[in-house]
């Protein structure tokens, strides 16, 4: 939680804070299964709060270490993330235009926005969206990664002339055809050459 009641609700005050907090888990701070920011970790946080008619408006940029797997050959690595965002959180008692809300607002419209507590706010809901939105959907070691063989799963980075020669299973029965035709012709080809001959001796 942060506290913004040293900065008063006089519209213009700002403050400048910079604070490490240790990254939230459950679930994991990023895309759950491809990567993210470990539970604990160190997440760096430079924060500007700005004191407007309706509430703070709070800008900032998180800094942290995400780990996860590269999609193509499933080896571990490291994405350094910086996460820019800005939120506005409204004072209670205040709607958008500053003025005493009033209570007939239709409620959907809170979903949708932050709320200062007590002149306190929280940034966890706030940091996992930018997160994701700095993060990769899919993170490669490098740009440059063949991936895994399909076959034997072997790296392709460490074995660049990797290859089986194997035939496809749905053109099996084709090819059994194409080398029975084969063996015909050559049978046809022997047995004929016997008949010519006769016809040349007589």
């Amino acid at each position: 939680m942060f506290d913004t009641r040293e900065l008063g609700r006089r519209p213009g005050a700002l403050k400048r804070l910079s604070r490490t907090v240790d990254a939230p888990g459950s679930p994991v701070l990023g895309i759950d299964g491809v990567i993210g920011v470990p539970e604990g970790a160190p997440l760096e946080l430079d924060l500007r709060l700005e004191s407007v008619m309706e509430g703070v408006l709070v800008t900032g940029t998180a800094r942290a270490s995400a780990e996860g797997e590269c999609v193509r050959c499933l080896e571990p690595l490291t994405v350094e993330v910086d996460a820019d965002f800005q939120e506005m959180f409204s004072y209670p008692d205040a709607d958008d235009r500053g003025r005493a809300a009033d209570p007939a607002d239709d409620a959907e419209d809170d979903e949708d926005r932050f709320f200062l507590e007590d002149g306190l706010f929280d940034l966890e809901s706030v940091l996992r969206d930018a997160v994701v939105l700095a993060l990769p959907m899919q993170p490669v070691c490098k740009e440059t990664c063949a991936g895994l063989c399909s076959d034997c799963g072997i790296r392709l980075d460490e074995n660049p002339g990797h290859h089986h020669d194997a035939v496809d299973i749905r053109w099996a029965a084709l090819q059994g055809l194409a080398e029975t035709v084969q063996d015909g012709e050559k049978d046809n080809m022997g047995g004929a050459e016997p008949g010519v001959d006769e016809k040349q001796e007589k």
